[in-house]
């Protein structure tokens, strides 16, 4: 039996409840090189969304750099 996860693109209507930003912080966080920047879907595309590991991982690392902190 095959247990790996099937690749998911998460868009920025998808991203609010996962994360718990809205996208006005998401792009300042963006901006800023605190969060994981999108990748176009299509090259020359307009449409553009992140790879939900890669959120997955981004929210692990922001939870155990919590931890360490407290």
């Amino acid at each position: 039996m095959d247990n790996t996860k099937p690749v998911r693109i998460l868009r920025m209507k998808d991203l609010p409840s996962k994360v718990g930003f809205q996208p006005s912080t998401i792009h300042q966080l963006v901006a800023a090189g605190k969060f994981p920047a999108s990748h176009k879907l299509v090259p020359g595309g307009h449409a553009s969304g992140w790879l939900e590991s890669t959120i997955d991982s981004w929210l692990e690392s922001v939870a155990s750099q919590s931890k360490d902190v407290q």
